[in-house]
C-alpha cells in the first residue's frame, strides 16, 4: 500500500471516529431528560434556540350591549442559548427578543411588548459551586414608544418618550458566581461599570421630570460604577410541559447607593402540545433615574412556538 492511501485511509478514520464523538456535544434542551446532565464534569457544549409568534383577535357586532371594542394583536419573539464548558472554563451566550403591537379601532397601532437583551458571560470554575466571571450585558428595544394622552382633543395626543437605543443600558462586570443548582445562579459584582444610553438629545422634555433615564440633558451617555450588582437567574420546569424562567436584577452606584435598581423579568410558558404554548410575562422596574413609582407591564397570549 503506497504512502498517500495509507495517509488517506487513516484521516478517514479519525474522522469517522471523532465526528460522532463531537455531535454527540449537541443537547436538546426541549427533552427534560437531558436537562439534569448538562452540567457535568465532561466537557460539553449545548444550545437552544427558540421562536414564535403570539395572535390575539377580538370583535363585536355594533349591537353588542355588553360593549366592547375590535382590536387584533401580534406578538413576534426569538431567543437563543448557547453554553460551551471546556475543562474548568465555562462560556455562556444568552439572546432575547420581543416585540409586540396592539390595534383598536378607531386607534393607530401600538406597541405592547419591546424588548431586547443580550449577556455573554464567562466562567473560571473555583468549586463545584463557585467560580470567577466576567461578563458584558446589553439591554434595550426596537423601536419607539408614545405615551398616549386620554383626552382625544389634546393637541398632544402622543408623546415619543423612548426609541432604539433611547434608552440602553450596557454594563460590564466582574465577581464571583455561586450556582448550587443547575438551573439557578446567583452573581455577586461589586465595581461593576454600567453605560446608560439615549442618543436622541431631544427626549427629555417627554421624560417624567426631565430625567432623561439619568443621563444629563444634552450628553447621550451616562456611566456609574456599582457599589454592589447582583444577579439572580433561574430557568427550571417547574411542572411536566411548565417552564418558569425569570432574571431579578440589583444595582446599587457608589455615588448614590440608596438609590438602588431594581428589575425582575419572568415569563411562565406552558406548552400545549409540540408548537403551540401559553405565556405569562411580567416586568417589575424600580429605577428613580425613570420614575419615582414602581412601573408594572404584565402580559398572557397563546401562540405558536418552535424550538431547536
Amino acid at each position: 500500500m503506497n504512502e498517500k492511501l495509507r495517509r488517506g485511509l487513516l484521516c478517514f478514520l479519525i474522522f469517522v471516529i471523532a465526528v460522532p464523538g463531537f455531535g454527540q456535544n449537541n443537547v436538546d434542551l426541549t427533552n427534560s431528560l437531558n436537562k439534569e446532565k448538562l452540567k457535568t464534569a465532561n466537557d460539553t457544549t449545548w444550545k437552544k434556540i427558540e421562536f414564535g409568534a403570539n395572535l390575539n383577535q377580538g370583535s363585536f357586532s355594533s349591537n353588542w350591549t355588553g360593549g366592547g371594542v375590535n382590536s387584533v394583536a401580534l406578538g413576534l419573539f426569538f431567543n437563543a442559548l448557547n453554553e460551551t464548558k471546556r475543562g474548568k472554563n465555562a462560556w455562556r451566550n444568552d439572546f432575547q427578543s420581543q416585540y409586540g403591537i396592539v390595534r383598536n379601532k378607531g386607534q393607530q397601532s401600538r406597541k405592547n411588548v419591546d424588548r431586547i437583551f443580550f449577556d455573554t458571560k464567562y466562567n473560571r470554575e473555583l468549586t463545584q459551586k463557585w467560580s470567577l466571571f466576567a461578563n458584558i450585558n446589553f439591554l434595550s428595544q426596537f423601536g419607539a414608544g408614545y405615551e398616549y394622552s386620554s383626552n382625544p382633543d389634546s393637541a398632544n395626543v402622543k408623546r415619543k418618550v423612548s426609541g432604539i437605543l433611547s434608552p440602553a443600558y450596557l454594563t460590564e462586570a466582574i465577581g464571583i458566581e455561586y450556582r448550587p443548582v443547575p438551573y439557578f445562579f446567583l452573581d455577586f459584582a461589586p465595581g461593576a461599570l454600567r453605560q446608560t444610553i439615549v442618543v436622541d438629545t431631544d427626549l427629555y422634555v417627554n421624560t417624567p421630570d426631565q430625567k432623561n433615564y439619568g443621563v444629563p440633558i444634552g450628553k447621550r451617555i451616562r456611566t456609574e460604577a456599582a457599589l454592589m450588582q447582583i444577579v439572580a437567574n433561574f430557568d427550571k420546569d417547574i411542572a411536566k410541559n411548565v417552564n418558569l424562567k425569570f432574571r431579578y436584577l440589583m444595582y446599587s452606584s457608589i455615588k448614590h447607593p440608596l438609590n438602588i435598581d431594581n428589575r425582575l423579568d419572568a415569563m411562565l410558558t406552558a406548552k400545549i402540545n409540540k408548537f403551540v404554548n401559553v405565556n405569562l410575562g411580567a416586568i417589575v422596574v424600580y429605577d428613580d433615574d425613570q420614575s419615582n413609582k414602581v412601573q408594572f407591564a404584565q402580559a398572557l397570549s397563546i401562540g405558536f412556538l418552535y424550538s431547536f
